[in-house]
């Protein structure tokens, strides 16, 4: 038994992004400036595209919902998504007043099935909007081949999926937008943060205009030291920017983010070769044309466990393991069932995935201790 209860998905907070947070406090520009700047460059190169491709705003929901926007989705237009996601993918539709059109997902992989995808296009279908699930890639050549067909935008959800590839392209760049979160459990944090990428810069002022009400200029340009600008209201915008103390950990939790990919590799393999004889169902590990984020290690429980789902989720948090559930499928939950009709039934494969799912820690703040203790918990509870 653990003295201390490990956190679920703990974030890896080191001496550099305490010291940049306190530059920056210093510094008394804590709003939107120079170092939100910095990340959203630092964050172009890493995805090998043009700085004017990019834009760092205040969550990966906000991300959502600016680019729905920037893609002119609005009311009367449907938006295909998969059933098994956070609620924010499906959210973002709604706030843009259009309509979610739910697709389950390939068991396997536990990404949208792109067969369901055609499926489930409407002459008022207007985008497609893939989650690459716990950091697993969609088939992005099957997707942007149904939307060039169709002639339906793609906006990548990519909260799980920052360091995910597809045949060497990096996910996020293969839309016409990719949405990436820096929530406190993700592989890159800022505590709460997103990142948007856009195929074309046109879209990238776009949504920096939306993200701070719509003006014609941001703040740090109307108050720095180029000289006051004025500014107008363009268009009726949202509170969606980041700001410097959020980009202050961003900076530096990037400069690790291969460091700490490989950390996470390293603890996923050994919960593959340690739970390959349990009565549960592994993730699948990537082909080699697809890379893994490694953002969530998700196990089901087999019908010859010895325990329930929600068995095992008590007995790991008696011997004080933290662990998750992502997620409980879309239509499980009471208001999409009371708005919009949907029936658990009509997605098998997420809803059975959804009611039989475990996470278990995968942050890279896990010590080697921490690591044995997870895989000693799991054994003792699945091998009664």
């Amino acid at each position: 038994m653990r003295d201390e209860f490990l956190v679920f998905g703990a974030p890896q907070i080191e001496q550099a992004e305490i010291d940049e947070v306190v530059a920056t406090l210093k510094s008394r520009w804590i709003g939107t400036g120079p170092r939100v700047a910095r990340f959203e460059r630092d964050f172009a190169a890493y995805k090998a595209i043009d700085h004017d491709q990019v834009a760092a705003v205040g969550s990966g929901t906000a991300a959502l919902h600016l680019s729905l926007i920037a893609a002119n989705v609005g009311p009367g237009d449907e938006v295909i998504t998969t059933a098994m996601t956070f609620c924010a993918s499906v959210n973002a539709i709604i706030h843009a007043g259009a309509t979610p059109v739910l697709v389950d997902i390939d068991p396997e992989s536990r990404n949208m099935d792109p067969a369901a995808v055609v499926a489930a296009i409407t002459p008022k279908t207007r985008a497609i909007l893939p989650v690459h699930f716990a950091g697993y890639p969609c088939d992005m050549t099957a997707i942007m081949a149904i939307a060039k067909d169709n002639d339906l935008k793609v906006i990548e959800d990519c909260a799980h999926a920052i360091e995910s590839e597809v045949n060497g392209h990096k996910i996020g760049t293969l839309g016409d937008f990719g949405c990436f979160s820096f929530y406190a459990t993700k592989n890159l944090v800022t505590g709460e943060g997103g990142m948007i990428l856009a195929s074309n810069a046109d879209s990238i002022n776009r949504i920096k205009q939306l993200a701070l009400h719509g003006l014609s200029h941001d703040a740090w340009k109307r108050f720095s030291d180029a000289g006051h600008k004025h500014y107008f209201v363009e268009e009726c915008g949202f509170k969606y920017n980041m700001m410097d103390l959020q980009a202050a950990l961003g900076i530096h939790q990037l400069a690790r983010i291969e460091s700490n990919w490989e950390k996470r590799r390293t603890i996923w393999r050994t919960y593959q070769r340690v739970f390959k004889e349990l009565p549960i169902a592994l993730p699948v590990d990537p082909g080699e044309n697809f890379r893994h984020a490694y953002h969530l290690y998700i196990v089901t429980l087999n019908d010859s466990a010895p325990v329930s789902r929600d068995e095992f989720l008590s007995s790991m948090i008696e011997r004080k393991v933290g662990i998750g559930v992502h997620y409980l499928a879309i239509p499980e939950h009471p208001y999409y069932q009371r708005a919009y009709g949907w029936k658990t039934q009509d997605y098998p494969h997420a809803t059975r995935f959804g009611r039989s799912c475990v996470s278990l820690p995968l942050s890279t703040s896990l010590l080697n201790k921490d690591v044995e203790d997870v895989t000693s918990a799991v054994v003792e509870i699945l091998s009664k």
